[in-house]
């Protein structure tokens, strides 16, 4: 029985966090997912649904990753066959890519459709001297087909390309097509995200296995349409999803599917602290010290494999949020955990008082309840509140007599004083 590796979102050349080492992650992973589930599976063949890069332009040694990773499985004998992602494909008005040119290796098989526009028919049989066609029949009994990056336009191109399959000779056993794009309803704020009734017109083609990419989460649904999720995470917030590679089996009892998550993928810790408000600076600090340490004790965190660390501060705090050196505070944890990213998200909101006021408050009523409520709202202050919130409503009345700098600089000098 036909059996494969699908792949997609591997984004080789991530440098979002400016880490060599992260960036050498994306390649580690690819290499040790090809290495455990293709050659050792001894796969028929591999796919790659788009974004083999994260730039369209890469650097000699990111397109040297990709090539060890193809001359690996060329040498054992496994064909690759890939599209184009939003990340990799060619830019608008040029005809070439970094695809076309591992393709030009003979390191894999980029399929794209023809230019109806110019007189090209959208499905022509891979041809090997020319490099060039929309779909290939492996000897295995496999027919796979290509597509392009579509963005928007996905639902009216899904229907063209529908057509031309059911124009094509019949497959020589189950249908592929490799479908750089994501369906709605898998993450949030996904704008132009395909619905499943989009989908339909391929199935009713003749399609048995639609490979997505595009989200970096692993779904599956109606048992032929199957997205493996990015094989690295892209950020921090990407490590609540499922990701990995698919190793499938097409046999005469239909399709099975199996993740695999069992490769190198470095380590991702998120840790929460939630402030509640009367801490201090110094308090908030320390917290997050032990939040560290008890990560590390309880295993959780392990600093001798350098993970990636994310560590949010939420909740209220009572002091004014420039008071927290978030930068030396995120060196100092950095140190301790022996991170190889830490990130450290200052979001806590500032505590907010709303104190009642009667209906038939004066203005002297009004402006000591707003000044002690913002007085109250800063720790260092709220012990005082009331007695400075008075003394604010007096250094306003000896604004408004006209008082002189100095006398206002003096009366303001008093409100620091020690209380006898």
């Amino acid at each position: 029985m036909p059996r494969f590796l699908h792949l997609a979102d591997i984004h080789l050349g991530f440098d979002r966090y400016d880490s060599k080492e992260r960036t050498k992650d994306f390649y580690r992973a690819f290499q040790d997912a090809i290495d455990r589930y293709a050659i050792a599976e001894q796969v028929d063949f591999v796919i790659i649904v788009g974004d083999l890069f994260e730039h369209r332009t890469i650097q000699p040694n990111i397109l040297n990753q990709a090539q060890l990773c193809l001359e690996d499985l060329k040498r054992a004998g496994i064909p690759v066959i890939a599209i184009e992602g939003n990340h990799d494909n060619r830019p608008y008005g040029t005809k070439t890519s970094w695809l076309s040119y591992l393709a030009s290796w003979d390191l894999l098989i980029l399929l794209e459709p023809g230019d109806p526009a110019t007189g090209e028919a959208l499905y022509t049989p891979w041809n090997p001297e020319e490099k060039r066609g929309g779909y290939i029949d492996l000897d295995c009994g496999v027919r796979v087909l290509g597509s392009y990056w579509y963005g928007s336009s996905a639902p009216r191109a899904i229907g063209q390309l529908a057509a031309a399959i059911k124009q094509l000779p019949p497959a020589p056993g189950h249908s592929v097509m490799l479908f750089h794009h994501g369906l709605e309803g898998q993450i949030a704020r996904y704008q132009g995200a395909l619905r499943y009734g989009d989908l339909l017109p391929l199935k009713e083609a003749g399609i048995d296995y639609l490979a997505l990419g595009h989200i970096h989460k692993n779904y599956a649904v109606e048992g032929w349409v199957f997205n493996p999720g990015s094989v690295e995470a892209n950020s921090m917030e990407e490590n609540r999803y499922e990701r990995g590679v698919y190793l499938v089996e097409l046999n005469d009892e239909g399709i099975q599917a199996e993740l695999k998550r069992d490769y190198y993928q470095r380590s991702i810790v998120q840790l929460r602290l939630t402030a509640r408000g009367q801490e201090s600076v110094a308090a908030i600090e320390q917290s997050c010290i032990e939040l560290v340490e008890q990560a590390i004790q309880s295993q959780q965190l392990n600093p001798e494999l350098a993970p990636m660390v994310e560590l949010r501060i939420e909740g209220q705090v009572g002091f004014d949020r420039s008071e927290l050196d978030v930068r030396k505070l995120q060196h100092q944890l950095k140190d301790l955990s022996q991170a190889l990213i830490l990130l450290l998200k200052f979001e806590a909101g500032s505590v907010e008082f709303a104190s009642p006021l009667a209906e038939d408050a004066n203005q002297h009523q009004i402006e000591q309840e707003v000044f002690t409520d913002l007085l109250a709202a800063h720790n260092t202050y709220k012990k005082q509140a009331d007695r400075l919130a008075h003394s604010l409503i007096d250094l306003k009345e000896m604004q408004l007599q006209g008082r002189s700098e100095v006398e206002l600089y003096e009366f303001v000098q008093t409100l620091f004083m020690p209380e006898p």
